[in-house]
């Protein structure tokens, strides 16, 4: 029973946390209002407004709003607060980014404080979401509701995020800093080995802790993260954490941004040394004290909850008994996106989301059915869809029906389901329109029937720098340009075979062939093609890429990549009618 004392302390606490948010945003405004004036230089109020979540766009007058969802939890409230501001400020849409994130383009400066005040009153922050910081903190979608989970992680995953929020030493970091939470059984739905820390739940002697890797990041050249510690207890998690931060603080290059992410100290100390320079900090944190654990987080912090919405009862019947409707599109859908929870007579839906990107209507529609199911949370994930969770079996139909309206029926984590970054859509750094080829492939690919190509993967960022993860897919792109006779044109390299391998152990693509952005669908086509002639019996995607080699796939593509034909499309990215021109703006990913 929750006493008066303690209904004090939230409040106090709550009041506190408010008070902060507030005067923050009002801080920034007045920063905004100084810069537009000409009264502090761009080169000022750059590092201060990235410290909080807002971009410079390629667009000039313009910025890039970003939110974090820690855990990428919502509640159903916030849902329905994203979709206002879609409708006020994001030209009705939110875009869901592969880091449990929330982006809104195009809005201008100015009115950047009001749009940050809608987020705060409903527990949103852009805190830290951009910038040298610890950035969002990701979760498992199917943490609390995986069946075989070991335990449910949310409640670590949102006080980490917590504690590492506003504080000296995470908000001016060398470079951007990563951590992810899983706590499936089996496979990594996280993929905690790009990030700088990856905490995987165990049990040990019936006590809860975490596998903690460290050191993994993609960009121009990715490196998987490595095993730091095999158990770290659960009330040591956070000084663990923090001694990893602190090694990366005072160890980071500040003077190269290029070559300033953790992993690079790694390479060039080794990983025995980073080790034991994490254990003399984690001994130091020990004896002399370090970030606190925090008694609380504030309402609506990634997903939390004070007063959940009680569960129910659900249904009787398990998921996969559910009886066939006669409803061929229904009984797709009840086989391909719906999911036995732990948790008996409740499904959870995956919600295919196009590249990430929802409608204010959408956003509105989710946030009213989750607020139907049971918990009242939208979960989104990493690869840019959702999963509505606690869904009463008795109520699947009339759920399909309302996902039916809003367009969100489809498929989940097929090969046409394409992950994408915005690319030269917004970004200062994109190089092509990656959304845009991804509508492309996404028809291409539709057309095959096949369960194993079904079953494929395709990512595709803008440019090297892995926004869209290319590196971890079976076919993964990521955005250059050349010259043809003079004239410019736009590119994607191809790469092939990313992923987790038989063993568990993430692998990156293989670098085949740079295609022109134009035939990049009919490089896709020969390649599967080529996969159903010539796979093994029972060989992964993987497996066949190496054992076929590059040479193999750069043959196939060979007359794509210098083609013989400059028809006029050539010349236009994917989503364009005027003629290609490379246009980068100041990168602000590593500012």
């Amino acid at each position: 029973m929750v006493t008066e004392v303690a209904l004090q302390k939230r409040e106090e606490f709550e009041n506190e946390h408010s008070r902060t948010v507030r005067d923050e945003i009002e801080t920034f405004r007045l920063k905004a209002e100084a810069f537009l004036a000409g009264e502090i230089s761009e080169a000022d109020f750059r590092p201060f407004r990235l410290k909080h979540g807002i971009y410079g766009q390629r667009q000039p007058g313009v910025q890039m709003v970003r939110c974090k969802i820690p855990g990428g939890l919502l509640t159903a409230a916030q849902a329905e607060q994203l979709a206002r501001i879609a409708d006020e400020f994001g030209g009705g849409k939110g875009h869901i980014t592969t880091r449990q994130n929330v982006q809104y383009h195009f809005v201008p400066l100015r009115r950047v404080p009001e749009l940050m005040h809608l987020l705060a009153d409903v527990g949103l922050t852009n805190r830290e979401a951009c910038y040298n910081t610890v950035r969002n903190v990701t979760t498992c979608a199917w943490a609390g509701i995986a069946p075989g989970e070991v335990f449910d992680v949310r409640p670590y995953a949102q006080r980490v995020a917590y504690a590492f929020l506003r504080k000296d030493l995470t908000s001016n970091l060398p470079r951007k800093f990563k951590i992810a939470f899983d706590g499936c059984g089996n496979g990594d739905c996280i993929v905690g080995a790009i990030n700088d820390i990856g905490l995987r739940a165990a049990v040990r002697g019936g006590k809860r802790g975490f596998r903690m890797i460290a050191g993994g990041g993609l960009g121009s050249l990715p490196r998987e993260a490595q095993a730091l510690d095999e158990f770290v207890p659960e009330e040591r998690l956070l000084n663990k954490c923090e001694a990893v931060i602190r090694v990366f603080s005072q160890y980071g290059n500040r003077n190269n941004k290029n070559l300033a992410r953790m992993k690079y100290v790694i390479r060039d100390r080794g990983f025995a040394w980073f080790k034991e320079q994490v254990e003399e900090e984690y001994a130091g944190i020990l004896a002399h004290g370090g970030i606190e654990w925090p008694e609380m987080v504030p309402e609506g912090f990634g997903g939390y909850q004070s007063h959940p919405q009680p569960l129910g009862a659900g249904a009787l019947l398990p998921v996969v008994d559910a009886p066939a409707t006669g409803d061929a599109e229904y009984d797709t859908w009840l086989e391909t996106n719906v999911k036995p929870q732990k948790q008996p007579g409740y499904a959870a839906v995956l919600l295919r989301v196009e590249q990430g990107n929802l409608s204010s209507a959408q956003w509105r529609g989710l946030g009213r059915i989750a607020a139907g199911a049971a918990d009242g949370l939208l979960r989104i994930t990493t690869d840019q869809n959702a999963v509505l969770a606690f869904i009463p079996l008795a109520r699947l139909p009339e759920t399909y029906a309302a996902l039916r309206e809003l367009g969100l029926t489809g498929t989940a984590r097929q090969i046409d389901d394409i992950v994408t970054c915005p690319g030269a859509y917004s970004c200062n750094l994109g190089i092509t329109k990656a959304m845009d080829l991804g509508r492309a492939l996404s028809e291409t690919v539709r057309r095959y029937e096949d369960a194993a190509v079904k079953r494929l993967t395709v990512r595709i960022s803008g440019c090297p720098n892995s926004c869209g993860h290319h590196w971890i897919s079976d076919l993964g792109f990521y955005g250059n340009a050349r010259k043809i006779e003079g004239r410019e044109i736009p590119y994607y390299q191809m790469l092939l075979g990313g992923g987790y391998d038989e063993q568990g152990i993430l692998r990156f693509g293989l670098t085949v062939q740079s295609v022109p952005a134009r035939l990049a669908p009919e490089a896709v086509v020969r390649v599967l093609d080529h996969f159903l002639a010539h796979r093994g019996d029972r060989e992964s995607f993987r497996q066949y890429v190496l054992r076929h080699k590059v040479e193999t796939f750069r043959a196939l593509t060979a007359d794509l990549a210098k083609p013989v034909e400059l028809f006029p499309e050539l010349y236009q990215d994917w989503g364009d009618s005027e003629a290609y021109s490379l246009k980068l703006g100041r990168g602000e990913c590593a500012a």
